[in-house]
């Protein structure tokens, strides 16, 4: 169909479409004006092709199946006066995109999951707004309650006045959600997936040292924009709060181990990673100076392969519901099959967790995880970066996580043996020796 570069209008709705699989990724984006696949069977998340139809001004995908967290293709489509995305089973906070919807006058989101606040709605020319039956929290904001057709029932919101906005807020169309709670661990418990039968699906990228790593360049980031901040308005520096570090969230996702790497001789024990400079800490008082605040770009050659949105959506059936294989605090995991029949396992990175400000900042922190090596350390193979998406693609390993290899056996994991046992013991108190004894190598709450 993406051949069809001239179509203005797609009409296919009514018609039991899809059987529960996506949309195809490869729309005619260059001319179309207006989607309408209402009333059909289709599966997955909003394709991530609708981004790039910059004409598009009538989108309308009610009664469908369209699962998980809402994608952000939306910062894109300023046309856009219709969007009907109501009775799905859409979950998650509404994206930051929604607030560029400039000239939208309707918008249908009923009887889906969807969750947090509709603030981001707050500054859109809407005339007709319907969020009823949700699991929407908070307060309506003033601005939509003057909409002619407002229908807000079936949610949670909190009575009473909202409170006043707090001193020197931003504008709206810059403002960041809150990073929402994550659920610890997509797999259940009872053996069930929707990948394989009885088998709980697991990779190794969930380590606590990568996850470390993510955390260390969250922080570096948050502390170098506070010092540009410094220098752009010449004010005093103030230093952090103490409890910046605190208030991240544990790493939340179930880690895995190749149980065949368990009876090699090798020593299981963590290392520091070699190769990442430690950043100059911002007590230090030569650090502030009147120069000029430059960003370095130390960046070393990435060995890994770039894939493309379209690749990875085809490879994860739209990162449907039946392939999600892990959920953590910086997103979620899918396990990805390939047309030459490779399995590689796809991170899907939440950028309300971790707001990239550039693409600079996603390649650095590539480059980061790139230069980790260690027995137990799933590799990264790849990653991808368009359309406001950041990826990173692993090898997929499906022995397990520690919980079930210790304590369930079944097709797809084995019984650990004693001296296998006494290995991951030993690995687990030297992770901790680390801990206590390089000061700063982990934040507290990540053990």
């Amino acid at each position: 169909m993406n051949t069809m570069s001239s179509l203005v209008e797609i009409d296919m709705s009514q018609n039991s479409l899809g059987g529960g699989q996506a949309i195809q990724y490869n729309l005619p984006t260059a001319k179309l004006e207006r989607l309408n696949l209402a009333g059909n069977q289709f599966g997955g998340q909003i394709p991530y092709s609708i981004f790039s139809m910059n004409n598009l001004k009538y989108l309308n995908l009610n009664h469908n199946q369209l699962q998980g967290k809402m994608t952000d293709v939306f910062s894109n489509l300023g046309s856009l006066t219709t969007v009907d995305l109501s009775f799905n089973s859409l979950t998650g906070d509404l994206p930051e995109g929604l607030s560029s919807l400039s000239s939208v006058k309707t918008l249908y989101l009923q009887n889906n999951q969807l969750t947090g606040s509709i603030n981001v709605l707050a500054d859109l020319p809407l005339s007709d707004l319907n969020v009823a039956n949700n699991r929407f929290t908070g307060w309506i904001p003033s601005q939509l309650k003057k909409i002619n057709s407002l229908q807000t029932d079936g949610n949670s919101w909190t009575s009473g006045p909202a409170p006043p906005p707090p001193p020197f807020t931003a504008p709206p169309s810059n403002r960041r959600k809150s990073p929402a709670k994550k659920d610890s661990g997509s797999s259940s418990s009872d053996g069930k997936s929707g990948i394989s039968g009885g088998a709980v699906a697991g990779i190794v990228i969930s380590l606590l040292v990568v996850g470390a790593i993510i955390a260390f360049f969250v922080i570096k980031r948050k502390r170098k924009s506070k010092r540009e901040e410094h220098f752009e308005q010449h004010q005093p520096f103030t230093s952090f709060p103490s409890n910046e570090v605190k208030d991240m969230k544990p790493y939340e996702e179930s880690t895995t181990i190749d149980v065949d790497s368990l009876a090699s001789p090798a020593s299981v024990g963590l290392k520091p990673p070699a190769k990442i400079e430690r950043n100059k800490s911002f007590d230090d008082d030569d650090d502030f100076s009147s120069k000029p605040v430059a960003r370095k770009n130390n960046t070393k050659p990435i060995k890994a392969v770039v894939y493309s949105v379209a690749d990875l959506q085809i490879a994860t059936d739209s990162f449907s519901m039946d392939n999600l294989v892990g959920e953590g605090t910086f997103g979620r995991v899918y396990r990805s099959q390939f047309n030459d029949g490779k399995v590689l396992a796809v991170k899907k990175l939440d950028c309300t967790v971790i707001p990239f400000q550039s693409s600079e900042d996603f390649v650095e922190l590539v480059s980061n995880i790139s230069i980790l090596h260690h027995p137990n350390l799933n590799e990264l193979v790849g990653y991808c970066m368009e359309h406001g998406q950041h990826l990173l693609v692993y090898d997929f390993h499906r022995n397990g996580s520690l919980h079930d290899l210790l304590h369930l056996s079944d097709e797809y994991s084995k019984p650990l043996s004693w001296n296998s046992r006494i290995k991951i013991a030993l690995g687990s108190a030297r992770a901790l020796e680390l801990r206590n004894r390089v000061p700063g190598a982990l934040p507290q709450r990540w053990t």
